[in-house]
């Protein structure tokens, strides 16, 4: 710089100019950052596009893609526009000369200082607003889709006599633009007066006018709009009365128009409407007139109005017309509501019958043989016996079992039978060295089938396996057994490169195998393995050297989430099942198409509703809900998903669902049709559960048909909750090859109970036909107990069973030492006239970590037995030796008799054999084995002797000094004893 004098100079430091070569280090690191970025979003974009290609449903990518990209600049652009123009018709209009006062004086600071910067404000704001609603409407692709696509149901709503599909598709798409019309308005009547004060238009301390002429012009027309669109938000409210959901008696989410609403909302709608039209041409008018003296009356007016017609008129006719006479008032409105919800839940087929609830036969002995031909009564229960399964089939750390197996059926020797099934799936956490390369490279896969018969049990009490060993063989013949997706495989694996596979391991060894399949994406490309570096945050994808030609990743793997990813517009049942199909093992899923906007059908909460004691230990079991809140559901969709090549396929099962044709219309191709459903397929497709448990809970309150008793509600019932466990939830329903009373034969169904609300005796048995291909398939019957008799429920057969004096001591002896009993499904069982109910009771001893059935309850009129096969159990029930618990009495539901002493002799021996028995437990937990083959002996010998006293005092007829007896099954055999388990 030149020298301008002042002295003498000094060496000259410049302070905060960086030198050349930092300002070009940080403008490479900082076009590096926007690099970075940039292809982080691409990462995530491209492996998504690969992904859907991969599984060969790329069109439900683009077609959701350009939905929500159109959206975005659609609606971000109108919003930007509306803002951006009112902001600049506002500076527009601005008056030529500020007022002389202190306010006008502080503006112009503020005048000057974004003078300069006015056309780079206005584009900042209206890019803010446009970004902001942009991202709002693309959220609503499911809205735009539904509305362009819909299809008429053929049905209308008895108020207003549109179609269904104009509340289901046109209604959410209306109510979204008038949303989007009042954001915009309210946005531009605030941009618009702020504009407008900072240049003078309007003035809130300076003398003279409050506004220009131009300003209350400009502003009375947004404000015009915004009440404009208030008129049209009344006519709609008029529409949404028969989708308004309200508390209502035994209803929480009623839904439809009721008296007050029908007589009291709607003509206050009405006339709301007509007081907003007149209002909206006022502040129209102020266009000429230039004042806002009658706007501001009439929105005064509009506001009373909203408050005395909208609010207070419809308190009043509440009041005093229809809580003095509810029961007539309401129940036209209460008729629609019953005949709507049971058409939208499917339930309207539902065939209630009386049932007495008790046996009509005197003669006992002769319901012994029926007990075969009414179910084929299954003592494995899938939600325990998975231990069972892990201990026994999975022969290497590595492999698991899901924490609930599947019940299917399966043909054997020409009969179909219950069979218990899981899958050996991949399990990292027992993988013997954790690296990235044994996790992701070599154990990628689990294998085989393992299934089991549902009806029995080996002479040790495990599972009767038909399919088992690894490689699997049994009953199911030859298949593909390597499992790549399942319920319990979430990582992903990179397979078919140079790094070879762990297959399986036998006696010879480890087998190596490399994955043939061409699902997944290929890594061969460069810039796909930099994507899914970055999308999978793993570096070492990008230059692993076991990455190599025709590598390939397999991720988004079970089965669930497959199905969900391809149609993310079907709500996904909680249970995925696999199945043995054309000589592979298909992931069978059941999908809903849903919607919230079946007019006068009441709605229900899919994640309350469809939970239970499984799903409340077993997170994985639970629904994948894309809407939570519905009042309109359907199977619409069969899903299978196969557990090698992952390949998913999506069949038409209701083919007259117009929700479903709405979605195939908007996503061609990606369903196929019902008749592309095989055979063999169709033979293990079965009526899903979280859909049942949809229809029993709306079925508690309306099975009724009638008006009056819906509201009198005297007969709503309740799902009661698991007397098996402690989980507080409700009892799952249970899959059951059954015969219901008006049946020839047994057909696999899906069965419940239900007791009165809030009561335990038993009030109804609910039962589905689920056997998919028959001519009854989906039929609901329901089994309706008398009011005026009390049956035992769930939980009062479980006190029965728990407080029944001889099982309750057995119990005590199987719980000995550190052994552990568990109980397993409470299943009930029609049978002429009464329930059966039979429960397996498994117990995990000794050094025993898995669960072995010991025990069989049974119960039936009143009548007990617990024996260690269910066929012994059944003999003693419907057999000669009489019933050891008092048949129900009528306030009660059921009573224990009054205990009976134990013969002395037999309790001397029982003492003993407990004694003998906590003394073997001591002498396994040192390791002394002589002290423990002693104490067996001993225990043994007491357990004999017990049973010999037994047989003698049945013979005598004296079972002690009050002349009870104990029942010799209460006494454990060897081979039931808690240390044989």
């Amino acid at each position: 710089m030149p020298d301008r004098g002042g002295g003498p100079t000094g060496p000259r430091i410049r302070v905060g100019r960086p030198s050349r070569r930092v300002r070009t280090m940080l403008m490479t690191l900082g076009v590096l950052a926007v690099l970075g970025m940039a292809f982080t979003m691409f990462a995530g974009f491209w492996t998504d596009w690969l992904w859907y290609r991969s599984v060969n449903y790329s069109s439900v990518f683009t077609t959701t893609l350009w939905t929500k990209v159109g959206l975005f600049f659609v609606f971000g652009l109108l919003m930007a526009l509306a803002v951006g123009f009112n902001i600049w018709l506002a500076h527009r209009l601005r008056p030529p000369l500020s007022a002389m006062s202190m306010e006008q004086q502080s503006l112009d600071r503020y005048r000057m200082g974004i003078a300069p910067y006015k056309k780079w404000l206005l584009l900042a704001i209206t890019a803010l607003v446009g970004l902001i609603a942009g991202a709002s409407a693309s959220s609503q692709w499911r809205t735009w889709l539904m509305w362009v696509n819909g299809v008429p149901f053929g049905q209308k709503d008895p108020q207003f006599h549109l179609d269904v599909g104009f509340y289901a598709f046109d209604l959410p798409w209306y109510r979204f633009l008038l949303g989007f019309g009042f954001a915009a308005a309210i946005l531009s009547v605030i941009a618009a007066a702020l504009t407008h004060y900072l240049y003078g238009g309007l003035r809130i301390t300076s003398p003279g006018a409050r506004a220009t002429a131009a300003a209350t012009g400009h502003l009375s027309v947004l404000i015009g709009i915004f009440v404009a669109l208030k008129a049209v938000a009344y006519w709609l409210d008029r529409y949404g009365l028969a989708v308004k959901s309200s508390d209502f008696k035994a209803t929480d989410n009623w839904t439809g128009l009721r008296y007050v609403d029908a007589n009291a909302y709607l003509p206050a709608k009405t006339i709301l409407f007509c007081i907003a039209v007149i209002c909206a041409l006022l502040f129209f008018a102020t266009l000429w007139r230039r004042t806002w003296q009658l706007p501001v009356i009439g929105f005064g007016l509009m506001v009373l109005s909203a408050i005395l017609i909208g609010g207070l008129y419809p308190a009043i006719v509440q009041k005093f017309q229809v809580q003095p006479n509810e029961q007539a008032k309401e129940a036209p409105y209460v008729a629609k509501n019953l005949k709507a919800t049971r058409e939208a839940y499917g339930i309207d087929g539902a065939q209630v019958t009386e049932y007495p609830g008790t046996s009509q036969t005197e003669d006992k002995t002769k319901l012994r043989d029926d007990v075969d031909s009414a179910a084929s009564i299954r003592i494995l229960d899938p939600n325990i016996v998975s231990p069972t399964f892990q201990q026994l089939q999975q022969i290497r750390n590595y492999y698991a079992f899901p924490t609930n197996l599947d019940v299917d059926r399966y043909t054997k020797d020409g009969k179909d039978q219950d069979t218990v099934i899981g899958l050996r799936e991949i399990n990292l956490n027992g993988i013997p060295k954790r690296n990235w390369i044994n996790d992701h490279f070599r154990y990628t896969h689990g294998y085989g089938v393992v299934a089991a018969e549902g009806t029995n049990a080996d002479s040790q009490g495990r599972p009767d396996f038909t399919e088992s060993d690894l490689p699997s063989k049994g009953d199911l013949g030859t298949y593909e057994q390597r499992v790549y997706y399942g319920e319990k495989t979430s990582m992903y694996s990179i397979v078919g490169g140079p790094q070879k596979e762990i297959d399986y391991s036998d006696d010879s060894g480890e087998k190596t195998y490399s994955y043939k399949a061409d699902s997944g994406v290929s890594l061969s490309n460069p810039v796909n393995r930099a994507a899914y570096a970055v999308a999978f945050g793993e570096p070492q994808i990008l230059y692993s050297g076991a990455i190599g030609d025709g590598s390939r990743i397999l991720y988004n793997r079970t089965p669930k989430e497959r199905v969900e990813a391809v149609a993310p517009w079907l709500t996904i049942d909680g249970d995925a099942y696999p199945a043995v199909v054309n000589h592979r093992i298909q992931w069978i899923v059941d999908a809903y198409t849903t919607t919230n906007g079946y007019p006068y059908s009441s709605r229900t909460t899919l994640g309350d509703t469809t939970a239970d004691s499984l799903t409340a230990s077993n997170n994985q079991r639970a629904v994948v809900a894309q809407q939570n809140q519905v009042n309109y559901i359907r199977n619409s969709v069969k899903a299978t998903v196969d557990a090698y090549t992952g390949e998913v396929k999506l069949y038409q099962w209701d083919t007259q669902d117009p929700v479903l044709k709405t979605w195939m219309k908007a996503f061609p191709g990606t369903v196929e049709s019902k008749s592309k459903i095989s055979k063999d397929l169709m033979a293990h497709l079965r009526y899903p559960q979280d859909l049942f448990k949809v229809q029993r809970e709306l079925l508690t309150r309306y099975h009724v048909k009638d008006a009056t008793t819906f509201l009198s509600g005297s007969e709503v019932w309740q799902v009661p909750d698991d007397p098996t466990n402690k989980s507080g939830s409700a009892v799952p329903p249970y899959y059951l090859s059954m015969k219901m009373p008006d049946q020839q034969a047994q057909a696999f169904s899906l069965t419940t109970t239900l007791t009165p609300s809030g009561r335990d005796n038993l009030s109804a048995f609910m039962a589905v036909d689920a056997e998919a291909g028959t001519s009854d398939y989906g039929k609901i019957r329901i089994l309706k107990l008398p009011t005026n008799t009390t049956v035992n429920g769930p939980s009062q057969v479980q006190s029965q069973f728990n407080s029944e004096q001889n099982i309750a001591e057995t119990i005590r002896l199987l719980r000995g030492g550190d052994s552990e009993v568990e109980y397993g499904n409470l299943l009930a069982v029609p049978l002429d006239g009464g329930l059966l109910y039979v429960e397996p009771v498994y117990v995990r001893g000794g050094g025993l970590k898995y669960p072995l059935l010991r025990k069989v309850l049974v119960s039936y009129g009143g009548t007990t037995a617990f024996e260690d096969t269910l066929g012994e159990a059944l003999n003693k029930v419907f057999g000669a030796e009489g019933p050891t618990t008092e048949p129900p009495d009528e306030d009660g539901g059921g009573t224990t008799p009054p205990p009976t002493s134990t013969n002395p002799t037999v309790q001397d021996a029982l003492n003993d054999a407990q004694k003998a028995f906590e003394t073997g437990q001591e002498a396994l937990k040192k390791g002394d084995w002589e002290a423990y083959g002693k104490a067996q002996e001993d225990l043994e010998e007491a357990l004999q002797r017990a049973e010999d006293a037994q047989a003698k005092a049945d013979k005598t007829g004296s079972g002690g000094d009050s002349g009870g007896s104990a029942s010799p099954s209460s006494s454990p055999s060897p081979t039931s004893s808690p240390t044989s388990s």
